[in-house]
């Protein structure tokens, strides 16, 4: 066996009924050189006994074990500290990689030297028999991955900061060495802040639009992003969104954070507060509320910043 090349890290908690068609998509990848970190994130289910058989079938991949749940975070932070590998990715045990994903990730960063290179992800839903079936690239994921850039940054592309899911990426471990990244713990949607950091740090990165992953909405409405509607995770989203932020305007990546505020704007903040609207509990109103004002506030700076006679609040809104 050649010695692996890239360390994929998939963490799952009782995903068995998925776990088995995302290890599928690694053993089926194009690039062979790879090792893989099964994290089972204290499953009640049969996610264990897939990992189990996959290592007991393939030496790549190796299996860590939490006895109890420590989230999504701290199991991505499980497997990082066992790489041994130039280079690392993400895959969610409930998700599928695409035949080329992990050649074309591998082959463009040999070419360029960049420190990460960034993909294209499509949703995959299942239809009313519930079949899953992958759907188009999204004008947002097209807009930070295509047409391919090579050895580029957010100050050159803005639309970058846009993609934010660990899932789409291969970056060099001395990366998150050199930066001391860790994903936040205890917290959802920890993805968000440490792609700005990743972005942030990088002495080049290189996209391109090849779908690399499909995306799993799951049709019983488990995961994550399917459940907005609750307090607890609006507002750890909406943490993670200004964190995302404010990590770009640390950085002095004006341009970058007003093309991810601009995309919030169009993108997340109307799904919101249509549920806002009807939401029984006024602390999701007064959240969104917040959010909503914290938004249109950072625009009109910008707007400002970019043409002092903008300083009217109307003529503000009406640039934005």
């Amino acid at each position: 066996m050649s010695t692996p090349v890239v360390t994929v890290i998939v963490p799952g908690r009782d995903v068995a009924a998925y776990a088995a068609e995302a290890l599928t998509s690694l053993r089926a990848q194009s690039f062979t050189d790879w090792r893989a970190i099964l994290i089972d994130d204290g499953s009640i289910d049969g996610t264990g006994d897939v990992f189990a058989a996959a290592a007991a079938a393939d030496a790549r991949f190796h299996v860590v074990t939490h006895a109890s749940p420590r989230g999504l975070a701290a199991a991505r932070n499980a497997g990082l500290d066992l790489v041994d590998t130039p280079f690392v990715a993400f895959l969610d045990a409930d998700d599928i990689l695409t035949p080329r994903a992990l050649e074309r990730f591998v082959e463009t960063l040999n070419r360029t030297g960049s420190d990460m290179v960034v993909g294209a992800y499509v949703r995959l839903r299942a239809d009313e028999h519930g079949e899953y079936h992958p759907g188009p690239v999204q004008p947002w994921v097209t807009a930070a991955t295509s047409p391919e850039r090579l050895r580029t940054s957010l100050a050159a592309h803005p639309e970058l900061s846009g993609n934010i899911v660990a899932w789409s990426k291969l970056s060099r471990v001395e990366l998150w060495r050199r930066s001391g990244l860790r994903f936040p713990e205890g917290k959802l949607y920890e993805d968000q802040i440490v792609a700005q950091r990743l972005y942030t740090a990088a002495r080049a990165v290189d996209v391109i639009p090849d779908v690399v992953v499909h995306w799993r909405e799951r049709a019983d409405g488990t995961s994550i992003t399917q459940n907005k509607d609750l307090l607890p995770v609006l507002v750890d989203y909406l943490e993670a969104l200004r964190g995302g932020i404010a990590v770009l305007d640390a950085a002095g990546q004006r341009a970058a954070a007003g093309a991810r505020i601009r995309l919030i704007l169009e993108m997340d903040v109307p799904p919101l507060v249509r549920i806002a609207q009807s939401h029984p509990d006024d602390a999701y109103r007064r959240a969104m509320g917040d959010f909503v004002r914290y938004l249109h506030d950072r625009a009109l700076a910008d707007a400002i910043a970019l043409n002092p006679r903008a300083a009217d609040l109307r003529s503000a809104a009406e640039l934005w």
